[in-house]
């Protein structure tokens, strides 16, 4: 391999703690920034004496800092428009509503106000609880799954590098106060699943790569090796991915943004961390017992 990614394992976890470390004080100093699905919010209804179209509404909800507010058109026009507008947004005082809805009114047209209330969080704390203990059922069944299949040493390498990820995207999430909603937890299981896909990938070629090579060769060899021969289809699949996910954050509404920003951080910490971190782990680990054997280091 031209690039000898197990030599230069220093940089990776320096790179990787600082990032981890950064992200983790973010959290505890900062927090979250929730959106209504998690918080509750303010619901306004209103029926405007013509049809009016998302982006219009939309750019007026702006002013108010409301661009993620949820906007919902109903009428007899065509489905890109509609007379009757709700929009579903963080609580609002009674005379930040009466200020959205005054804007609404000279920016786009007349009006009348069916009803302004505050409702409650589509997620609650029970949905939120089942969410998180399904994530973690997913990853003991993922470790389980790549101990049988490979060896605990790479279940915990890889895992770590899983886990790796998702600090990091919560830490920029947190750091820049970037809405979570509930699309959020499905981008978060996306990314669970691209990260464990590239460290599976680059294993599988450690295990088919361990009956080939030489037995003088290190393990540090045999990892190189394994990921210069997956290194093409790791870069095509993220390239692949991040076309998406980038034209998506373009091109999309703005309800899908932190949506789409969610899988391309994810998705480029995932590759980072599978060809750098995984590997660089199970090498050490593996280098650390010198009573391991060769033939022994990974099992079908």
């Amino acid at each position: 391999m031209i690039f000898d990614v197990i030599k230069h394992h220093r940089w990776w976890f320096v790179i990787s703690s600082i990032l981890v470390i950064l992200s983790f004080v973010s959290i505890f100093t900062k927090g979250f920034n929730f959106g209504i699905d998690y918080t509750g919010g303010t619901i306004v209804e209103i029926q405007f004496n013509k049809p009016v179209e998302v982006g219009q509404v939309r750019d007026v909800l702006k002013e108010f800092n409301l661009e993620n507010a949820q906007i919902q058109l109903s009428g007899e026009s065509a489905t890109t428009s509609g007379e009757n507008v709700m929009i579903r947004t963080r609580n609002l005082e009674t005379a930040e509503s009466a200020a959205v809805v005054e804007k609404l009114t000279s920016n786009i047209g007349q009006n009348t106000v069916k009803r302004i209330e505050t409702v409650g969080a589509v997620i609650g704390s029970e949905v939120t609880q089942h969410a998180l203990l399904n994530l973690v059922v997913a990853f003991v069944v993922l470790a389980l799954y790549i101990t049988y299949r490979f060896e605990y040493k790479i279940a915990i390498s890889a895992l770590t590098a899983i886990i790796h990820d998702l600090i990091i995207v919560l830490g920029i999430f947190s750091y820049f106060q970037l809405e979570i909603d509930a699309s959020f937890l499905a981008a978060i299981l996306t990314v669970v699943g691209y990260s464990m896909n590239e460290s599976v990938v680059i294993f599988d070629r450690v295990r088919e790569n361990i009956h080939t090579h030489k037995r003088t060769d290190t393990f540090a060899d045999l990892a190189n090796d394994s990921i210069a021969q997956s290194i093409h289809r790791s870069f095509y699949t993220l390239a692949t991915v991040m076309f998406a996910c980038v034209s998506l954050y373009v091109f999309g509404g703005d309800t899908t943004k932190n949506f789409a920003l969610c899988m391309i951080i994810g998705f480029s910490c995932g590759a980072y961390s599978s060809i750098c971190v995984a590997t660089s782990l199970w090498v050490l680990w593996k280098n650390r017992n010198k009573n391991d054997v060769r033939n022994q280091s990974v099992t079908e």
